[in-house]
């Protein structure tokens, strides 16, 4: 009986173990798709009355908790019936990951034609804030949804070859670090400008190291969002170009003189730059009969 309890202690330590290295594996190679998320994510929270800030993010991070409520089932489902699945949605994730790295670049130089959709202010009635709110909440939600889609196959691409039980635990914690760690950093960031004017506040009109904190982190905001914006795009390219070299057969001795994080970075860009090619050939060739139509 004693030994028999003993070896379930064993087991259940070598399961925590591998669990842990797993976890460790699959939170690198998710790190690029969080970084964009967090810059996503504290762009789509920032533009709303103060008051409003958290509020606002508070449902944007239960939509986040309930997409992947309804996308772990299936991807444990495709996992244990149809793995070679995963590996498609993973090489497609890729293609998309890529596509999304050079848009940015892309639109950088040549920015696209935006409305421009404005952010509430005090003058506003309540039921426009609360009009605002939902849309932006919904939006936020929508582009939720596809990265933890992301997030979640490609760290169930990670540990394909564990067995069920160590697939569930590792993809389970990963899914919820994405969502507290990535929610909560974008409350500090959102409500940093705050903070900065407490503290100029604080100073009482004395320029002062209270009073030129206070300054930092008010202008340091948009410089932050800007900054994550950029490393997120970065990070997207290494992402995408690390699915590609280790789950396409032809790309796996691709480039193999340079540095790991530069070949990744090639291939993702090269990819990147062929898929955003073709959907604007694309859309090139489909525009004059969507006209006619």
């Amino acid at each position: 009986m004693a030994s028999g309890f003993f070896a379930l202690l064993d087991d259940i330590s070598v399961l925590m173990d591998d669990v842990v290295v797993m976890s460790k594996i699959s939170a690198k190679k998710t790190a690029g798709i969080l970084g964009d998320d967090l810059a996503v994510n504290a762009e789509k929270a920032s533009g709303f009355v103060s008051s409003r800030e958290l509020p606002v993010l508070w449902a944007i991070t239960k939509g986040s908790f309930f997409n992947k409520l309804i996308i772990l089932p299936f991807a444990f489902l495709l996992s244990a019936f149809l793995p070679s699945v995963i590996t498609i949605i993973l090489i497609l994730g890729g293609l998309y990951l890529a596509y999304e790295g050079v848009e940015k670049i892309f639109e950088y130089f040549i920015p696209h034609k935006h409305t421009v959709v404005k952010g509430a202010s005090e003058s506003m009635s309540e039921i426009e804030i609360l009009a605002l709110e939902q849309k932006k909440v919904k939006s936020a939600i929508l582009t939720d949804f596809i990265l933890s889609i992301e997030i979640i196959i490609i760290v169930l691409g990670t540990v394909l070859d564990q067995s069920i039980t160590i697939q569930i635990i590792v993809v389970s914690i990963i899914s919820m670090i994405a969502t507290v760690g990535v929610y909560g950093v974008v409350a500090l960031i959102v409500r940093m400008d705050d903070f900065g004017l407490k503290l100029i506040q604080m100073s009482n009109g004395q320029k002062n190291s209270v009073y030129f904190t206070g300054v930092t982190l008010v202008n340091a905001l948009p410089l932050v969002i800007k900054s994550l914006s950029v490393i997120g795009t970065i990070a997207l390219l290494l992402v995408s170009g690390g699915i590609f070299i280790h789950n396409i057969a032809s790309f796996h001795h691709l480039l193999e003189s340079l540095p790991g994080f530069l070949r990744d970075f090639t291939v993702g860009s090269c990819v990147g730059i062929v898929s955003l090619l073709v959907v604007k050939l694309s859309k090139l060739i489909i525009k004059p009969f969507l006209k006619k139509a």
